[in-house]
């Protein structure tokens, strides 16, 4: 019997220009959640440690306990006591996904407690049916670079979309948070047939940028008209760390999920610069930044288990 699941999950970045709630990649930081059996009076614990755990919810409207329960729920079972752990490795309302990342941990979490009755298939669809979109939880998930679209027959069609490796993916994570929900307050109700044939055209691009590193189509792919126009308002110094970012070599700079963390891709031999010129750039504002040169999380969630 399995007594201890420990799930690791990557943080992701979602939109990618474009791409807007359809398209999201997994990145080299991630969550850690440990969801270990209570004898059957116990009454859930939940615990976390990290940078702004004190933040961190410990009662049952904890989003991680939420999408543990989901899984029971779905199965029509009663969850069992339960104590979880949580490893904070990921940025809280930054726009790295960490709310992705406590909904995979906890429905994985409680899968592979249960016996894994649920396919991966099962548990996507439970994931964005939380989330209510699935950009970031498809690669938090899977790993990778991840396209998602509505099915035909079914709800959800993944593809996943080849990076190439030369592409460097620099987050920039400045020390305010925007939360999801005031970012999307800023967004028109209704675009135009122009802008929405815009972005059809720019998504497409982006997809062969991303998978040939063919420099010219990344800095034009990456160009968006439904999102970040009215987001980058909300981020101070946007416009400055843009230009510091493109004269450094960027391929473009764009908004990582609904921000205010920025996401600059570089070639390789380019992405040092691009680092300093965003730290550079970013200095001058009355709050702190931290840089990343990351990479591609190529694995998704990963669970292990103990058995008693």
């Amino acid at each position: 019997m399995i007594s201890t699941v420990t799930v690791t999950v990557p943080a992701t970045t979602a939109n990618l220009g474009p791409g807007f709630d359809c398209l999201g990649a997994a990145l080299t930081l991630s969550n850690q959640f440990r969801f270990s059996l209570l004898p059957p009076q116990a009454k859930l614990s939940i615990t976390a440690i990290g940078a702004e755990a004190e933040r961190v919810t410990t009662n049952s409207s904890n989003l991680v306990y939420q999408a543990f329960v989901k899984v029971y729920e779905h199965l029509k079972q009663v969850p069992p006591p339960i104590a979880i752990e949580i490893q904070l490795g990921v940025p809280l309302a930054r726009g790295l996904g960490s709310s992705a990342t406590a909904i995979v941990g906890g429905l994985v979490g409680a899968n592979a407690l249960a016996g894994a009755p649920l396919t991966q298939a099962e548990v996507i669809e439970l994931a964005i049916a939380i989330e209510g979109h699935p950009d970031n939880v498809v690669p938090s998930l899977l790993g990778g670079c991840c396209l998602a679209a509505t099915g035909v027959k079914h709800g959800w069609e993944i593809c996943e979309i080849p990076w190439h490796r030369s592409i460097v993916p620099i987050v920039a994570i400045p020390g305010f948070e925007l939360s999801t929900k005031k970012a999307r307050q800023v967004l028109p109700p209704t675009y135009s047939r122009a802008d929405a044939i815009f972005n059809v055209a720019h998504l497409g691009l982006l997809l062969r940028g991303l998978e040939t590193g063919q420099g010219d189509w990344l800095q034009a792919a990456l160009q968006d008209r439904l999102h970040q126009p009215y987001r980058q308002t909300l981020i101070p110094g946007y416009d400055k760390v843009e230009t510091a970012a493109l004269k450094a070599g960027a391929y473009g700079m764009i908004i990582s999920g609904a921000g205010p963390t920025l996401l600059a891709l570089a070639h390789q031999d380019a992405a040092q610069a691009v680092s300093d010129a965003i730290a550079h750039a970013w200095a001058e504002q009355d709050f702190a930044v931290t840089v990343h040169l990351l990479q591609l999380d190529l694995h998704g969630a990963i669970a292990q288990t103990t058995s008693v």
